[in-house]
């Protein structure tokens, strides 16, 4: 196996790993559950199913994509991460810029975690590219 490929294999996991991170830690911040149980809202927003399924392929796709590396050829795996890891690093970038303008009291957990995501997609998408030139 291809150093590249495991490489990328695991920046997928940290991604992966981080974003569930911001999901459970976000729970314990005050009031968060009680407000949930009572309005069914998380941050403004209703949740529903339609909501709820856009979270589980947020929570979904990267361990997914893990794998990936593994067994796809070399053009397509290249491709393949990175262009996944442009778009989800543009969302490694929004995160940290959205919790400093909301301003939360847990800003510091969310931006470090924000930041850990951007470098990972960063990461991958470096990798990926680098890898024409072994090949």
């Amino acid at each position: 196996m291809e150093d590249w490929k495991i490489k990328i294999s695991v920046l997928w996991l940290i991604y992966g790993g981080a974003t569930l991170a911001i999901g459970i830690l976000g729970i314990f911040e005050l009031g968060v559950l009680e407000h949930f149980i009572a309005t069914g809202e998380i941050a403004g927003e209703q949740i529903g199913p339609e909501t709820l399924l856009v979270l589980a392929f947020f929570l979904l796709v990267p361990f997914v994509i893990a794998f990936l590396p593994l067994t796809l050829k070399d053009s397509i795996n290249r491709w393949t991460n990175i262009i996944l890891g442009i778009v989800f690093a543009v969302f490694g970038l929004l995160s940290p810029v959205e919790y400093l303008a909301n301003q939360s009291a847990y800003l510091a957990y969310m931006t470090l975690i924000g930041i850990v995501q951007l470098v990972a997609a960063a990461l991958i998408v470096w990798y990926a590219w680098k890898s024409k030139q072994k090949t």
